[in-house]
């Protein structure tokens, strides 16, 4: 490591080769920690609640209707807010670009990770249920990591930089990177595009109507959240459904080069950091995000019940991600039989599947999709991260200027290109999937308190509530 350092940094020390050394750590950090670690905690948990991610699909749908207390976030919206950040313009470019390094069987393998995944989600999102607090800034829910990091662990520091590392990971880098991917879709059609004035004028505008959105709280968030997410979802799938339906007949052949490529010897021995299987189970975890700490986050402001049943809907979150936006992204470009070259990747080659399959017009269709997929993840980054700021300090003017420093980056992303900051992004995500792993690893037991009551109420047949102290839980604040 300390050579590898020292081979870089032979130039000298200045922007660059920081820059190359934080993407060599952020490779290492993900290859052989992070990913090792989301991929064993997934088969562990999914050992645990023995294969629940798949009985329970049906249930998650049923929970949709779930009501809640007026003035309350219902169950549906804080999945919506969660889906919201998930559900960006890395479901098109991420997917494009994972196609092309690591081949057609990385989406066989980015389905596999999902299954495994969405077990830690249900564990996440259950335990952010058990120890989330109410808000002293108004009266809605709060929750996440840092919650059950202080409250179930008695580790309140750790939960702090927790909430640091998250709201500068997600608020401000992740959602400049959305900008930025947002603003790369216009290239194509203003000649020299990032030499005009223009990616000032999208970044005023598209910053602007998102400020509107996000200071309004919340509530805002999530309502927005629960009409844009499944407008803009169904728009796309409809548009994936039409490319699926004009090449019926070659469905049988990508499902086949799908699969044959997943176990191809050489795709998968091949030079491992690029390799179909790597490439697959990176695009499945980091794209879903089970495991990863977001969507507690969300999860805990619902007003439910029992902590297991928006656990249980945290199935559908993942499925709607992996299996629908993710799948429908990459047979687009597998039923196009565009040129999977290296030279052309990301956004660019879904707009080029798109264009060969109903003419020109594709090519915008792709734009608009990528700028409302940029602002529903935007928000809902915003979202996510509003309980870790109260975590940090429960103070009306330090969540303004927080959201106010984190808008200008917004606006930033869509004129710069944040290398450095997309590196440093990476770091600050692999270290929150860390700490969060670890610490609902911990809570294993408490998780299981909880979740076993969930499965024998529900097999009576009556109304499902959470008492903690039945449990032989004693450390919530809301539900003893």
């Amino acid at each position: 490591m300390i050579k590898s350092i020292s081979k870089i940094l032979d130039g000298g020390i200045n922007l660059e080769n920081v820059n190359m050394i934080l993407e060599w750590l952020s490779d290492k950090i993900y290859v052989y920690i992070v990913l090792g670690m989301l991929v064993a905690c997934g088969i562990y948990f999914t050992i645990k609640i023995k294969f629940s991610q798949i009985s329970l699909f049906p249930e998650s749908i049923n929970y949709l209707n779930e009501k809640s207390h007026k003035g309350k976030i219902s169950s549906f919206q804080a999945l919506m807010t969660c889906t919201a950040s998930k559900v960006g313009t890395a479901n098109i470019a991420g997917i494009a670009t994972a196609i092309v390094v690591g081949g057609p069987g990385s989406i066989f393998w980015m389905w596999l990770m999902a299954v495994i995944g969405s077990a830690s989600s249900i564990v996440e999102a259950t335990l952010a249920q058990m120890y989330k607090v109410k808000s002293k800034e108004n009266d809605l829910f709060v929750g996440g990591p840092a919650y059950y990091i202080k409250n179930a662990l008695g580790m309140k520091r750790l939960g702090i930089i927790f909430s640091i590392l998250f709201v500068f990971c997600y608020m401000f880098a992740f959602s400049a990177l959305q900008s930025n991917n947002m603003s790369t879709a216009f290239e194509n059609f203003i000649p020299s595009y990032r030499n005009t004035i223009w990616p000032w004028v999208i970044a005023i505008i598209f910053t602007s109507l998102i400020a509107v959105v996000v200071f309004g709280g919340m509530y805002r968030i999530s309502f927005v959240s629960s009409y844009l997410v499944p407008a803009m979802a169904s728009i796309y799938l409809l548009m994936g459904f039409y490319i699926f339906i004009t090449n019926l007949g070659r469905i049988p052949e990508v499902f086949s080069l799908i699969f044959r490529d997943a176990f191809d010897f050489k795709s998968i021995t091949g030079g491992f950091a690029g390799s179909v299987i790597l490439l697959g189970i990176k695009r499945g975890l980091l794209s879903n995000e089970a495991g990863m700490g977001s969507a507690p986050n969300s999860a805990a402001t619902a007003d439910t019940s029992h902590p297991a049943k928006q656990g249980v809907m945290q199935i559908l979150s993942v499925g709607l991600d992996t299996f629908l936006i993710c799948t429908t992204s990459a047979f687009i470009i597998l039923l196009s039989k565009v040129d999977l070259s290296p030279d052309m990747q990301g956004i660019p080659l879904m707009q080029k599947a798109v264009s060969s399959q109903v003419g020109v017009w594709g090519e915008y269709f792709i734009a608009i999709s990528v700028v409302c997929f940029a602002f529903s993840a935007i928000i809902g980054n915003f979202g996510i991260s509003e309980p870790n700021i109260l975590f940090v300090k429960e103070d009306k003017k330090f969540v303004k200027i927080v959201r106010i420093i984190c808008l200008i980056a917004v606006a930033g992303g869509c004129v710069l290109s944040p290398k450095l900051v997309w590196n440093l992004a990476d770091i600050a995500m692999a270290l929150l999937a860390i700490v969060n792993l670890v610490s609902i690893t911990m809570l294993t037991n408490k998780f299981m308190l909880c979740f076993k009551d969930y499965l024998r109420q529900r097999k009576s047949k009556k109304e499902i509530v959470f008492k903690a102290m039945d449990c032989g839980i004693d450390d919530t604040t809301l539900w003893k």
